[in-house]
């Protein structure tokens, strides 16, 4: 019978067809006949009869057969009958010859896109054209003239099919082809773009990162508009096969750290990625160091400005909390709001923030290493004071702060998993009664409850939550060194912390740079924020290719 394709697509059908009649041949040989059974396709393929005698995993890796229905019966056996998986099977054409199945995870998917573009080009308007079984390139034809749909990849193997169909798409097969068509048709309820609720600013963007890898990807194109901005995914997790993303610009990255960066993710053989911690912990450069060695965020802005610096973004699928490397120290008492605001302001803030650094870590040690052996380094009046205070306390100082410490952690840790409705005001209410309580009861001091108050208020004032964890672990380490040998023990574990961060690296840097190694070029946005005219090199480890931010001039004071 003679094709009724128009002249077009016959010419191309005929150009073809020599080419690939000989391939389909063979296919249809390794694959079998379609109206053959299960056993004699794996009589006609060893290796894949050697697969099927093993896991689950090896199951998928078997290729698509050409028999539609074995296809499917497959599909149904390896996935269990799972009630949220749609397969259709219909025929197209225009008289019905084509015989075409389509695959989905409902609620991975766009409903919509599903019965208007797909389920209504293959079962209407194909079957109001010329199009008839007897071409032989009728698949390559619905490939690449007939659906309407953006995302199109060819699958050969059942692993892949279950990727595509698990992450959101919509697999097409036709009886008679080796092969399927996974078409883009993803789109579930996800969250919308809101202000992030851990890291909130007075000045700058209100929009925060999703769950959601595509929207937190196009949250950062739409702010660095460069052709050198390269986005690369793969998919890590035998179980889950997470989409994890690296975002950097060509050319200011350093090459050896984007290099150090896939290696390290390649190497992770793990079964399951939920969340960005996970690959935070098993990319870091050391394990046993309370310091975070990558930093993390929810801004898009604080991730568009560390790609402009040179380093790397990591994102994840599945969650708001974007990666950032390398990390150092410095880069945990900075904040997106130090750039938007004028630079004496951020100045002032960033040293308040490391006033903190020292008050939070040291104050209630302090306090007991003077109380407990240095109490000729206090004035007389205000160490009568003091000893006013603690008469009636049972307990030394050290197990006081210690007591307090172990209460506050205890509140604030019910306040962050109590309903926010009331979180906040019980773990307020909470503090103030017990404070209140413990003095008039005796059990501590009033200076104590000042102290404990201070410690916990400057730990709040770091803009990374990581690095004020880290604090708060070292704050009963240091307590236990006051109270065994005083003012000498705090410096002994000064030196040890010290020692202890020059010997960190994040991604082969220093973790103290600028300041140790000392590099004076950097120091402009270090503890000091210069005006942006003055910053117009890049840090100088961080970004080795391309140094130059541009050429501001200094403005000049009207005449």
């Amino acid at each position: 019978m003679k094709s009724r394709v128009p002249i077009p697509l016959r010419k191309l059908i005929e150009d073809k067809q020599s080419v690939k009649n000989k391939q389909q041949q063979e296919d249809l040989n390794q694959s079998g006949n379609p109206n053959s059974s299960k056993t004699k396709n794996q009589d006609q393929n060893p290796v894949q009869s050697k697969n099927r005698s093993k896991d689950s995993k090896n199951h998928q890796t078997k290729l698509i057969s050409a028999d539609l229905q074995y296809n499917i019966d497959h599909i149904k056996k390896t996935l269990g009958n799972s009630s949220d998986i749609v397969i259709r099977d219909f025929q197209a054409g225009k008289n019905g010859e084509i015989k075409l199945g389509i695959i989905y995870t409902d609620g991975l998917t766009d409903s919509a896109s599903i019965q208007d573009l797909i389920l209504d080009t293959l079962m209407v308007e194909i079957r109001n054209s010329d199009l008839e079984v007897a071409v032989p390139d009728c698949f390559e034809i619905i490939k690449s003239h007939t659906l309407p749909v953006g995302g199109i990849v060819e699958i050969t193997d059942f692993q892949k099919l279950f990727n595509h169909v698990l992450s959101g798409d919509t697999m097409l097969l036709m009886n008679g082809s080796p092969k399927g068509l996974a078409l883009g048709s993803r789109g579930w309820v996800d969250r919308g773009v809101q202000e992030p609720s851990s890291q909130t600013v007075v000045r700058g963007p209100k929009d925060g990162f999703t769950e959601t890898l595509r929207t937190n990807t196009a949250l950062i194109r739409r702010r660095i508009k460069d052709p050198n901005l390269w986005l690369e995914t793969k998919q890590i997790g035998e179980k889950t096969q997470t989409d994890v993303a690296i975002m950097y610009l060509k050319g200011v990255a350093n090459d050896k750290t984007v290099s150090e960066l896939q290696s390290r993710l390649n190497r992770i053989n793990i079964d399951a990625i939920l969340e960005s911690g996970y690959i935070e912990e098993l990319i870091q450069d050391e394990v046993y160091t309370p310091f975070p060695t990558v930093y993390n965020t929810e801004r898009p802005d604080a991730v568009a400005a560390a790609i402009l610096e040179g380093r790397i973004a990591i994102m994840v699928d599945g969650t708001p909390f974007v990666l950032i490397i390398p990390a150092l120290m410095v880069h945990f008492f900075q904040s997106s709001e130090d750039y938007y605001q004028r630079a004496d302001i951020a100045t002032l803030i960033r040293v308040l923030r490391y006033l903190s650094f020292f008050l939070a870590l040291l104050t209630p040690s302090l306090y007991v290493a003077v109380s407990t052996f240095h109490q000729e380094m206090l004035p007389t009046p205000l160490l009568i004071s003091l000893a006013s205070q603690r008469e009636g306390v049972p307990f030394p100082a050290f197990v006081e702060a210690m007591l307090m410490e172990v209460v506050f952690e205890i509140l604030r840790e019910a306040g962050v998993r109590m309903p926010r409705a009331i979180g906040s005001s019980i773990s307020i209410v909470g503090a103030l009664v017990i404070g209140q309580a413990a003095v008039e009861a005796g059990f501590v001091s009033a200076t104590m409850v000042i102290i404990v108050s201070l410690t916990a208020i400057c730990s709040f004032v770091f803009p990374a939550n990581s690095m004020a964890s880290a604090f708060r672990m070292l704050r009963f380490l240091f307590m236990i060194l006051a109270a065994t040998f005083g003012l000498y023990g705090i410096i002994l574990g000064l030196i040890v912390m010290v020692l202890h961060l020059n010997s960190l690296r994040s991604f082969g840097l220093p973790y103290l740079a600028p300041n140790a190694p000392f590099i004076l070029q950097d120091q402009k946005d270090n503890i000091i924020r210069m005006p942006h005219w003055s910053l117009l090199k890049r840090p100088r480890l961080t970004s080795k290719n391309d140094t130059d931010r541009g050429d501001v001039s200094s403005p000049k004071p009207p005449r």
